[in-house]
């Protein structure tokens, strides 16, 4: 009981302001004071859950396997409850506006990165950024300060920062002193240089993540006779944009290794459409696949993705057809 207490965690009803400063909790519960319940019961499943074990596998029992990457887009009506509920971000004063009782699956994700309970892994070489390496989980961004995290190590806060915002446009307004002239500094070498402002920092918000691509292997373990899917890595994406806020492609942000997120998504509710009383964790809700996705890459000779030899329809239909071979493989094995 003592334990189940420490759990629930004392906040307003409606959306609360939180700072950017450091929280301590497992997820969101409306529990105005104490001695107030909002509801009829305490909503204890989701929050004290714990994380199903996956079952052991051998590499000597896997008789076939295929690896995919596919990718869940957030405008589908059937993945909002990854998307809904939104947050933002006042930037002049650092406030993060989240909702008291459910978060969004990249508030949660957000969230545990900049407490330090999940690891963000670079896509690409962090000092040489043409080298890009995709979902290879090389690069991890983690603190050089034992227990360090955004809030404490200004050093990792910097380097998270090139990940969860980008920069806005440079000032061509020098900053001024005292008297009114422009601030210079004198480099080594003599040159004198003008001092403009800092650029304005721009946090990605839930808005702004349009999907999320899962890397996962299929294969079929022949001790328990069963075709299982174990999920890899996911990652949030977003446009990347030209100067002029045109839209050129979508990015991957960054990945996360999807064993270690079930211990945070475990712990976090998703919105049931039908039914307050059966709500699911994010982690059951991956585990049961329910979310809409398209195929755009699998392991192939060439180790290129869909979209560099088909187009428009006919790159879902490539989706469509390597689901397909999938589904028919499972289905060929209990036919005779």
């Amino acid at each position: 009981m003592k334990a189940m207490r420490g759990l629930i965690v004392l906040i307003a009803v409606g959306l609360f302001t939180v700072g950017f400063a450091q929280e301590d909790i497992r997820g969101p519960i409306s529990n105005p004071s104490p001695g107030v319940l909002d509801g009829v019961y305490v909503q204890e499943h989701i929050p004290t859950k714990k994380v199903v074990p996956y079952e052991y596998v051998r590499e000597a029992d896997v008789t076939w396997s295929r690896r995919v990457w596919r990718v869940i887009d957030l405008r589908e009506k059937f993945n909002h409850p990854l998307y809904y509920p939104l947050d933002e971000i006042d930037v002049p004063n650092q406030i993060w506006f989240k909702n008291t009782t459910r978060w969004s699956l990249w508030t949660v994700i957000r969230h545990h990165i900049l407490t330090g309970d999940l690891t963000l892994y670079s896509p690409y070489h962090p000092i040489a950024f043409n080298n890009w390496d995709g979902d290879l989980f090389k690069y991890p961004i983690v603190s050089e300060n034992p227990g360090g995290n955004y809030y404490n190590d200004p050093k990792f806060r910097e380097r998270l920062t090139e990940y969860l915002a980008k920069l806005g446009p440079e000032s061509d307004i020098a900053l001024t002193n005292i008297w009114g002239e422009d601030s210079t500094i004198t480099l080594p070498d003599g040159t004198i240089e003008t001092i403009y402002p800092p650029r304005d920092t721009f946090y990605y918000q839930s808005q702004d993540i349009i999907a999320y691509k899962l890397k996962e292997d299929w294969f079929f373990d022949k001790e328990r006779s069963v075709l299982d899917v174990r999920i890899i890595g996911i990652a949030p994406m977003r446009y990347d944009k030209d100067e002029n806020d045109n839209i050129i492609k979508q990015q991957e942000m960054f990945w996360l290794y999807f064993p270690e997120c079930r211990y945070v998504f475990q712990n976090f509710f998703v919105q049931n459409r039908n039914n307050d009383a059966q709500r699911m964790s994010f982690d059951d809700l991956f585990w049961k696949r329910m979310f809409q996705s398209y195929i755009d890459k699998e392991s192939n000779l060439y180790d290129r993705e869909i979209d560099s030899y088909k187009a428009g329809v006919d790159a879902l239909l490539e989706s469509e057809r390597i689901k397909e071979k999938i589904f028919t493989f499972e289905h060929d094995l209990w036919s005779f």
